[in-house]
C-alpha cells in the first residue's frame, strides 16, 4: 500500500535500520519539524516514508519511549514528550558506568566542574528558603562531628543533603538532576573521604570547609572569589 510521504523524513538505506530510524525521528525534534506534544505519524506512515519494516518503526519507538523522548497515549497514538524527564539521564548513567576508560580523575574533574556551576546558579538564585534548609542539615553535621565518636554516617547523609540543597538553590532542574548523577557515580569516593575525615579528628575542620560554603552562597558575592578553591577544600578531601 502507497502513502503520502512525509516531506521531513527520508527513506533509510542501511544496516542499522533502528538506529537510524531513531536518527531520523531526532532529526526531524532538531529542525523542529516536530515539536513537543506533536503527535508522531503512525507506524504505517513512518514504515512507507521511511521504506523499512514495521517491527523496526515499533522497537525505535520503544527506545525513544525508554530514553523518555516519546510517550504512548492511548486511543491516542505517540507523542513528543513536553518537558524533561529523569529517565533521559539513565543511558548517560549507564554510559559512564559500563565505559571502562573512565578513571576516577576523570569523574573527579567533572565533579569540581559541575560543582562549580551549580554554586554559581546558588550564588545567583537562592532564597531565603533554601538557606533556612541547608542550615538545618548544617545542624545535624555538626551534631554529629561533636559526638564521641563521630557519627560518621550521621555527617555523610548531612552531607548529602547539604550538597542537594546548594544544588536545588540554583533552581535549575536539568542541572540539578545531572549533579545528582555525578554525585552518585562518586559516592564510594566521597563516603571514604568523609571517614577519613572524622576517623582522623578532622571532622571540624571538614564542617568548617562546608560553613565556608555556606556563607559564600549567603552572600551572594561572586567579586574576588576563587570558587575553586572553595570547592576543592568541601569535595575534594582524600585520604594522604
Amino acid at each position: 500500500m502507497n502513502s503520502k510521504a512525509i516531506p521531513y523524513l527520508k527513506p533509510i538505506n542501511s544496516t542499522s535500520v533502528v538506529q537510524r530510524v531513531i536518527d531520523s525521528l531526532t532529526e526531524a525534534m532538531i529542525s523542529k519539524q516536530l515539536r513537543p506534544g506533536d503527535k508522531i505519524p503512525t507506524e504505517i506512515e513512518l514504515a512507507n516514508t521511511l521504506g523499512v519494516g514495521r517491527n523496526s518503526i515499533r522497537e525505535a519507538i520503544k527506545i525513544l519511549v525508554y530514553l523518555g523522548v516519546l510517550e504512548i497515549r492511548r486511543a491516542e497514538g505517540t507523542f513528543v514528550c513536553e518537558g524533561f524527564s529523569e529517565s533521559m539521564i539513565d543511558p548517560m548513567l549507564y554510559g559512564i558506568i559500563l565505559d571502562t576508560s573512565n578513571s576516577y580523575e576523570n569523574l573527579i574533574e567533572l565533579r569540581e566542574i559541575m560543582e562549580v556551576s551549580v554554586v554559581q546558579l546558588a550564588l545567583k538564585k537562592r532564597t531565603p528558603e533554601d538557606l533556612g534548609q541547608i542550615r538545618q542539615v548544617m545542624a545535624d553535621m555538626k551534631s554529629a562531628v561533636q559526638q564521641t565518636p563521630p557519627n560518621i554516617s550521621l555527617f555523610f547523609e548531612a552531607d548529602n543533603q547539604f550538597h542537594d540543597l546548594i544544588s536545588q538553590a540554583g533552581h535549575n532542574p536539568l542541572m540539578d538532576k545531572i549533579n545528582r548523577v555525578v554525585r552518585a557515580l562518586t559516592h564510594s569516593v566521597r563516603l571514604e573521604s568523609v571517614t577519613y575525615m572524622m576517623e582522623s579528628g578532622r571532622g571540624q575542620e571538614l564542617y568548617d570547609c562546608h560553613e565556608e560554603l555556606y556563607h559564600l552562597v549567603e552572600s551572594k558575592n561572586e567579586e574576588n572569589l576563587d570558587l575553586n578553591t572553595v570547592i576543592r577544600a568541601t569535595y575534594f578531601y582524600q585520604p594522604e
